[in-house]
């Protein structure tokens, strides 16, 4: 049985203070309104961006800015800012019984 910190491990949270210095990946991931999962894979790529309080992860001020400016300019590999969305199937009508 998992516990309380296993389930949260990967779940944005709201910071107790949104203006303070630092913040771990599960408070910058709310404040930024992104994944924690794309937020951990940023930071690997980027090593500048963050620091560790003991074995956790933690970003400052500068650094959320930082990661804001680089979400927001987009993937610079497609131009897109967004994900693109997925499309949707089409539904598709039952045929008739009998025709």
């Amino acid at each position: 049985m998992a516990t309380k910190a296993y389930e949260l491990y990967g779940v944005p949270i709201p910071p107790q203070n949104p203006e303070q210095e630092y913040m771990t990946v599960q408070e910058t991931a709310h404040v930024l309104n992104c994944s924690v999962t794309w937020l951990r894979r940023f930071l690997r790529d980027h090593r500048e961006l963050h620091s560790y309080s003991g074995r956790r992860i933690v970003t400052n001020r500068a650094d959320r800015a930082a990661i804001y400016e680089a979400r927001r300019a987009g993937d610079p590999r497609t131009g897109r800012s967004l994900p693109r969305q997925r499309r949707r199937s089409p539904a598709r009508k039952p045929a008739l019984a009998g025709s």
